[in-house]
């Protein structure tokens, strides 16, 4: 029997943003089932304590969206018994290698060479319009998994924020949840006590100025702005939600409806 989350959010020493997404509504006046989807940041650096809370979870999978780098970076997830750990990428290791090194090991120039000017917020929404483009595959495969057995399930990334944040908020718009507490939901990320910690190479105090961190912040805010684009492009490309979960995602109306059942009070 799967354990009831408590209504208050656990501190969890080594994973951020963690939270549970149950309680939001859906169009037709449902919620999602407390206990049943969960979102994060990665569990590489998870503590004994943080470990014993998830398996206290009941999760069935755990999806890992992160690439080979960044768990070469990071570390591998923490091992949680009888627990499935599904590593399914949404970006590729070599994409992006260099621009990242740099964001890491730039100095002010070259930071101000590849962010300024808007370039880091549209770096963020080309990306966020490219895995909803091409990751369908991805996506359509964590649908028919939550629709089967999957859950309760635990979605992950590094942050947290865009990749786990694009699957969770595909995963909402198949069970018909408003938008507005979609993106609601997906700016929390913000929270001071969930925002992914920025690491640079250099210990001096210079690689996290203001400036530096005026130049990242893009990088590692959650912005209505990147959400928006993923939405305008499920329109674009396939003429709004329903096709794109049919014919982007082969998401059959019966498959769909016992992904509500499953995830939906």
């Amino acid at each position: 029997m799967t354990q009831q989350v408590p209504s208050t959010e656990p501190e969890l020493a080594g994973v951020r943003n963690f939270r549970d997404v149950g309680g939001l509504p859906t169009v037709d006046g449902r919620r999602v089932r407390q206990g049943v989807l969960f979102r994060s940041g990665h569990l590489a650096h998870a503590t004994g304590e943080d470990a014993a809370f998830l398996s206290g979870l009941g999760l069935h999978t755990i999806f890992d969206f992160r690439n080979a780098a960044d768990q070469k970076l990071e570390g591998p997830d923490v091992e949680l018994p009888g627990v499935r750990n599904v590593n399914l990428p949404l970006s590729d290791p070599a994409d992006g290698a260099e621009f990242w090194r740099m964001v890491r090991d730039g100095d002010l120039d070259q930071l101000r060479a590849i962010l300024s000017d808007g370039k880091g917020a549209d770096r963020m929404i080309a990306s966020y319009r490219t895995i909803i483009r091409n990751r369908t595959a991805e996506h359509s495969h964590v649908l028919h998994a939550l629709a089967e057995d999957s859950v309760p399930v635990l979605m992950h990334c590094a942050a947290g924020k865009d990749r786990a944040g694009l699957s969770i908020a595909v995963t909402l718009l198949a069970l018909g949840v408003e938008r507005e507490a979609i993106v609601e939901d997906y700016l929390k990320s913000n929270a001071k006590h969930r925002r992914y910690k920025v690491y640079r190479s250099s210990s001096h105090a210079s690689a996290y100025s203001p400036e530096v961190m005026e130049l990242l912040s893009p990088l590692f805010d959650a912005r209505a702005e990147y959400l928006t684009a993923a939405f305008d492009t499920i329109e674009e490309t396939w003429g709004g939600v329903d096709p794109y979960l049919e014919k982007g995602l082969k998401l059959a109306p019966e498959t769909r409806e016992l992904l509500r059942e499953r995830l939906l009070d």
